[in-house]
């Protein structure tokens, strides 16, 4: 249930509509927007109180219950889009947001070397990841987490890139935040209520991809757990799900942009690279992607595909990431975005 104030509604106006929701055992969330506050009222009963109780009180303009699953990813709760502020990138905002680097840390070398790159091309944060399972358990999986996170501090200070990577266990969340800007939870994760909520706790903005079969709802709903600890930046992420054809590794579901537009005020970026499986298409989806709407996008890229360890047959030289970025640019530009 969300409980829309009115434009001149006092501070008091807002502590009353809160203290009636605790009053009545629900918890509550408070958006005070630019224009107008939002109060959402959380809790399994709201769909059986009248709206009455709330639409009475001073200050309110009106009450509207939110029929759907989600409710704080809800564009009812905020009406505005989100943006998510990294060190030196909005993502969100006008600029469409480029994450570049490789699948995992492999050595210093590798990731200093395409971290350089990546940043010469005008990417603002450096993907890379750290220690994580894999699909298979014979597959490379990456170096000792504190090594992998020392090579981050590293590039992080040489470079002043923001660093996005994934945190796999809960109980690694603390130490993987103390390195990173951005908080990855991998597609694998989505519904690992636990591990969402032990992130959104650690303060950090929130990259939170789609599970290979989730649907559209599933995935706002995970967000909701992030953004029930009170941390309101979440970062979406659409990375492909699993269909009948195996042309690529993934099919990207380019629609899931405009839609997520529709029902959430959340920022929603593409992961072209997973998607595809194999880098000659990555270029493709990521066109498909910004001329869809998607906020920024999640690139891989290697100093030798042929020789990475893992996923490099997805991973861009860096010759064909430089021509991919600059592909893209009149394509920002003809949706109104800058790249």
């Amino acid at each position: 249930m969300i409980v829309e104030m009115k434009r001149k509604a006092s501070r008091e106006d807002i502590e009353g509509v809160i203290a009636k929701a605790t009053s009545m055992g629900f918890g509550y969330q408070l958006n005070l927007g630019t224009d107008k506050s939002v109060v959402a009222i959380l809790g399994d009963r709201t769909g059986q109180i009248e709206t009455d109780h709330f639409a009475v009180l001073p200050g309110v303009e009106r009450v509207i219950r939110i029929m759907r699953p989600f409710k704080l990813a809800a564009r009812e709760f905020h009406p505005d889009d989100t943006t998510v502020a990294l060190p030196n990138c909005e993502v969100g905002a006008e600029a469409l947001t480029m994450m570049a680097g490789p699948c995992t840390i492999e050595t210093f070398d590798q990731a200093m070397e395409t971290a350089r790159v990546v940043k010469e091309a005008g990417v603002g944060v450096l993907r890379a990841g750290t220690r994580k399972p894999r699909t298979s358990p014979f597959k490379f999986r990456g170096l000792s987490l504190h090594e992998s996170l020392d090579i981050l501090e590293a590039i992080k200070k040489e470079t002043g890139l923001a660093v996005v990577s994934e945190v796999v266990e809960v109980n690694n969340v603390d130490l993987v935040a103390e390195h990173v800007d951005l908080i990855q939870i991998g597609a694998r994760n989505m519904q690992n209520y636990d591990l969402l909520e032990a992130a959104g706790k650690a303060g950090l903005p929130v990259l939170l991809k789609r599970g290979l079969a989730a649907t559209i709802e599933e995935w706002l709903q995970a967000a909701d757990y992030i953004l029930s600890t009170d941390n309101p930046n979440v970062i979406l992420c659409e990375r492909g799900i699993r269909t009948f054809e195996t042309a690529t590794r993934f099919t990207l579901d380019v629609g899931a942009v405009p839609v997520v537009k529709k029902l959430s005020h959340l920022p929603i970026i593409i992961d072209p690279s997973h998607a595809a499986g194999y880098s000659e298409f990555v270029g493709a989806l990521a066109k498909a992607g910004v001329a869809a709407g998607a906020d920024g996008l999640l690139v891989e890229v290697h100093p030798s595909p042929k020789d990475a360890l893992v996923d490099g047959s997805q991973s861009l030289t860096f010759a064909r990431f430089r021509a991919l970025v600059e592909e893209l640019k009149p394509i920002a530009c003809a949706v109104g975005r800058d790249l």
